[in-house]
């Protein structure tokens, strides 16, 4: 049997199963897309895949997560992942490393994960400590094996529309879009963000030639970011078909600002303080409560999410075919380093085995 087939397979799946929204005139308020759902139907047919290829006698696929200090968010992160993975089956391994490991220390780890064959996706948990490239690191990860599309050539590949591994948000972004049926070709695309990892991609993905062999949306894109002067974005966007918020601003993004009709793709995530309980809460960078109460509009709010990891979806190469599971089943700790919240909230998993990982790390079964 060949092996699990590449995204590309599962986009073309979407076409027949396209969630039908609601945006004739009558409607009164904005149609929210539910985010969760469509993670769900992907994890689905990932859990799937994964299973016919373990049933068709091969080895399950893993996954290797390097996460260097105590950054709680990374922690928090990287523990959702893991809560994803396991519901699809990959086996995998998380390896906590202090946050004064040196450069080095962290290249020749990534090399040992790069020549594992046991090891078929690999990503390092960003930010990194200051000390630490985080380019050189990206740059270390072995093409074949860069869950987070973030190697050079990977991202010189989707530049030049090639099959490869893209960014997690920005493949979620473009899977909402296909999934619910949002048309790109010849609309106007305003993707308000221009990072690397993110904007980028996104535009890169919306505006590229939908017969290429990675197809893109034959959109018109621009380009906007935090230092866009607030007119000069109003006016990019009150002409938009499609706005995808990912600069991380709040409220950047406002109801005045959306042209009836228009689809809205939010994946900001910024923490601000509650005006009522005074506690840190995350929001997006649309003003999602004035923004529902328009009409005729299709709108993703911020917990939907590809925050959440729409798409925890990673390919490698075996046996000549490409798998795409999103998530894993097994976790491992250096139990030594890992933060006591961390520690605390992974007790919620089954039973802590002290058995040694090959790289070190106590294993969560």
């Amino acid at each position: 049997m060949a092996a699990i087939r590449t995204l590309r397979k599962l986009c073309q799946h979407s076409q027949h199963q396209v969630c039908k929204l609601h945006t004739s005139a009558s409607r009164q308020e904005a149609v929210v897309i539910s985010g969760r759902k469509l993670a769900r139907q992907i994890r689905d047919e990932a859990r799937a895949d994964v299973e016919k290829w373990v049933l068709d006698g091969n080895r399950r696929p893993h996954l290797s997560v390097i996460l260097v200090g105590d950054n709680p968010a990374s922690h928090s992160y990287v523990l959702n992942k893991t809560r994803a993975a396991a519901e699809i089956g990959i086996s995998s391994e998380t390896i906590l490393k202090h946050t004064d490991i040196s450069e080095e220390e962290l290249l020749d780890l990534i090399d040992k994960l790069n020549t594992d064959h046991r090891v078929d996706g690999l990503l390092v948990q960003l930010p990194l400590p200051d000390h630490i490239d985080e380019r050189t690191i990206c740059n270390a990860v072995a093409p074949a094996k860069d869950v987070d599309g973030f190697h050079v050539v990977n991202v010189g590949r989707m530049c030049l529309d090639q099959t490869t591994m893209l960014p997690a948000t920005p493949w979620g972004v473009w899977e909402i879009i296909q999934r619910t049926g949002i048309p790109t070709f010849g609309k106007n695309v305003l993707v308000a963000g221009r990072s690397k990892n993110v904007g980028m991609p996104i535009a890169m993905l919306l505006h590229t030639d939908g017969h290429h062999e990675r197809p893109g949306g034959d959109a018109t894109v621009t380009i906007t970011h935090r230092y866009t002067p607030k007119e000069q974005l109003r006016q990019h966007a009150q002409i938009a078909d499609i706005i995808v918020a990912a600069a991380g601003v709040p409220n950047l993004i406002t109801a005045d600002m959306i042209k009836e009709g228009a689809a809205v793709i939010d994946v900001g995530i910024n923490r601000v303080k509650d005006p009522v309980t005074g506690k840190d809460r995350l929001v997006g960078d649309v003003d999602f409560e004035g923004t529902a109460k328009q009409q005729n509009l299709r709108i993703s709010n911020f917990d939907c999410s590809v925050s959440n990891k729409l798409l925890h979806i990673f390919r490698c190469e075996e046996k000549g075919g490409i798998h795409h599971p999103g998530s894993w089943r097994r976790r491992t700790h250096d139990c030594g380093h890992a933060n006591e919240e961390h520690y605390q909230s992974c007790k919620e998993c089954p039973a802590v085995s002290p058995r040694e990982s090959p790289h070190g790390c106590c294993i969560l079964n």
